[in-house]
């Protein structure tokens, strides 16, 4: 490069220099002041802004006192566009909070000034929140609308506000009473730990009320003459949601109590502490839908303005700068019907292992009742139980036999034992005799002969099965569900003595109570039911199934992937459900079961007809082994699924819940 030509580049280096410092007016500056500025209030942290008129400290205690009542949340500001006066500056802030569903929004204008070369933020309140002088803060205001029932089959109200009585001691009503003393006095009346309430009743603030337990209105035993009796303590009357009874589906439906600490971190500023919600169950998945959203009041006011001053004082001092009105929840409608719930829980009352009673309608799909006894001590052993079904799985097995061109009327051999690899294969204690050997496939599945349908693994693949169950609407998704549900799991691939026991309901296969119904109800429908819970969720509920593990009783490795209410279907449910041809064989062999095979009980059950299904399922290491014991049953429009976890056989244990069930069902 030559001389001329470095020297003219150096020429237009300096002219281009010199006009970029010509254009500089201090614009850069006063726009990376308005940003910082943005960013710190975003933060509730001003400590690091240059201000004039303020210290930063001081600033940022102020700022502090003035959003302390909005704590935790905090507001999103982005600063506009700058205007530029000399040596002055000013731009708007926009400022966005959110309260749960509630957005407020405003724009306040903050002022600049250079100074000694740097630019300074000017100190106004005002700047923080509209027309704030240094003397106020902002408060909040919140007020909960009642929240919605959940409504049963016909809208029938199954959790409703229910009277009730607040039990506990008023700690201004002790008078010369020793608070000790009347606490241990009332723990000991209604039945609670009386060492711990007396502490709580002696920790309380000297004007507190001490809950000790919350009373049903109806049939209480505890009557106000012996609150009374007791010095300081009191029943207060209220109202709360509550189902008919403290048991009535209550793994379904959840219960109604004081957020967690969980539940308002996750809320997005819409749970504050001691507001109310929805625990476990359809109250937590649709917590939302059934709260609906808070009224909430936004005000300016005096620093020190009192409680007393602000309700003594003729006119409200106070400025709403933001409010919006409460919205009223929606009810959860549900299928479930109130009188076979209940007598699905009667039925159980006595079971001491976890058990479960799902009945369904197949021609809709709605879930009648879904009860866990019990003995399941509050799990959902009825939607989420997973279990080795044992002989009911014989229904798939058929299904799958019907497609390689078997009938009812086929032959099978059902020998006294059968060994695959080693292992030994054998029928429940007291098959009949009289249905050994050369025997039809009904009356080997009326009598539940295990080495019949294990003889038939060559030509039944395990895929085949797992199509055939997915034709029957298990171990796939349940979209019109709406509630959490493990429909159960079939694994696609499995060989030799696994293959072997996956033909008898065991091995790897699982399903829950729910999901034996479904495939009893399929066959009453001739067609795959698609079960339903709720009937109006909000698409914005959650509904995932929790992952799946093992259940107790459980032969599945923790590990074992679970087909869930959400997973997604295998094809082959699609590609090809039941039939109207298939399910009529089915419905043929299951009658069997109990005009000719061992569920001869149900033969007395009034009304429709019954076809049955059993299952023992063994599990565990013990010799011998424990059992979970099954039935399913179809009756008219009804389908139910009957499950003890250790209950012997399903023919003596199950099966007779299942009678006394359908013969008061009608």
């Amino acid at each position: 490069m030559g001389k001329s030509t470095k020297l003219s580049l150096a020429v237009a280096a300096l002219v281009l220099g010199t006009s970029l410092v010509a254009c500089d007016d201090g614009k850069s500056g006063a726009e990376a002041a308005a940003q910082q500025l943005a960013g710190a209030v975003s933060s509730l942290d001003v400590g690091s802004v240059a201000f004039d008129g303020k210290d930063a400290a001081a600033a940022n205690d102020q700022l502090h006192q003035v959003f302390a009542a909005l704590d935790p949340q905090k507001p999103e500001v982005h600063a506009g566009g700058l205007t530029l006066d000399g040596d002055k500056a000013s731009a708007p802030l926009s400022y966005t909070w959110k309260f749960g569903a509630a957005e407020w929004t405003y724009t306040s204008s903050a002022n600049f000034k250079k100074s000694g070369g740097k630019w300074l933020t000017v100190w106004d309140p005002a700047l923080l929140a509209p027309g704030l002088t240094d003397s106020e803060i902002v408060t909040k205001g919140s007020q909960s609308p009642q929240r919605a029932d959940i409504l049963g089959a016909g809208d029938v109200p199954l959790v409703t506000y229910r009277p009730v009585v607040n039990v506990g001691i008023d700690k201004t009503q002790l008078g010369a009473a020793d608070p000790a003393d009347s606490a241990g006095k009332l723990a000991a009346l209604v039945g609670v730990d009386p060492a711990a309430y007396v502490q709580q009743v002696k920790a309380a603030g000297a004007q507190a009320f001490v809950p000790a337990i919350t009373l049903r209105e109806e049939g209480r035993t505890i009557s106000d003459q012996q609150i009374q009796a007791i010095p300081g303590a009191r029943g207060i009357p209220a109202s709360v949601p509550l189902a008919p009874s403290r048991t009535f589906a209550r793994a379904i439906l959840g219960s109604v109590g004081e957020a967690t600490a969980e539940q308002i971190d996750a809320s997005n500023g819409a749970l504050d502490a001691g507001d109310v919600a929805g625990i476990g169950g359809l109250q937590q998945q649709y917590d939302a839908q059934l709260r609906g959203s808070d009224a909430v009041v936004i005000r300016a006011q005096r620093a020190d303005l009192t409680r007393e001053q602000i309700q003594s004082a003729g006119t409200d001092s106070r400025r709403v700068l933001f409010q919006v009105a409460p919205k009223p929840g929606t009810p959860l409608k549900t299928t479930l019907d109130p009188r076979l719930q209940t007598l699905a829980e009667s039925t159980l009352e006595s079971v001491g292992p976890a058990s479960a009673i799902v009945a369904l309608r197949p021609s809709t799909g709605a879930v009648l009742a879904a009860a866990s006894g019990p003995g399941s001590n509050g799990y959902n052993t009825a939607l989420l139980g997973q279990y080795a079904p044992g002989s009911i799985f014989k229904m798939v097995d058929s299904l799958a036999m019907f497609r390689n061109g078997m009938n009812p009327d086929s032959t099978v051999q059902c020998t006294p034992t059968l060994t695959v690899d080693g292992r030994t294969f054998k029928n429940s204690e007291g098959y009949p005799t009289t249905s050994l050997g050369a025997v039809t496939l009904r009356d080997a599945f009326a009598h539940s002969c295990n080495t019949a349908f294990i003889s038939q693994r060559d030509s039944v693949s395990q895929s085949q099965l797992e199509a055939a169950a997915a034709s029957l609407g298990v171990a796939v998704e349940a979209p019109k569900l709406g509630a959490e549900a493990l429909l159960g799991s079939v694994p696609g691939q499995a060989q030799g003595t696994e293959h072997a026991a996956s033909m008898i309901g065991q091995g790897k296969v699982l399903l829950s109570p729910l999901a034996a119904a479904i495939m009893a109800g399929s066959v009453a429908k001739g067609a795959p039911v698609s079960a339903q819970l709720v009937l109006n969720p909000d698409a914005a509920a959650p509904a995932a199934a929790p992952a799946a593990g093992t259940a107790a009783g459980s032969t599945a490795p923790a590990a074992e992937p679970t087909a869930t209410a959400t997973a997604e279907a295998p094809s082959t449910a699609s590609d090809k459900p039941i039939t109207a041809a298939e399910a009529a064989s089915l419905a043929d062999m299951m009658r069997a079961v109990v005009t000719s095979g061992h569920a001869g009980f149900l033969a007395s059950v009034p009304g429709a007809p019954v076809g049955a299904k059993t299952g023992t399922a063994e599990f565990g290491t013990e010799n011998p082994p424990k059992t979970h014991a099954w039935i399913v049953a179809v009756h008219g429009d009804l389908a139910v699924a009957v499950f003890v976890e250790d209950g012997g056989l399903g023919a003596t244990t199950s099966g007779p819940l299942l009678k006394q069930f359908l013969t008061a069902a009608g």
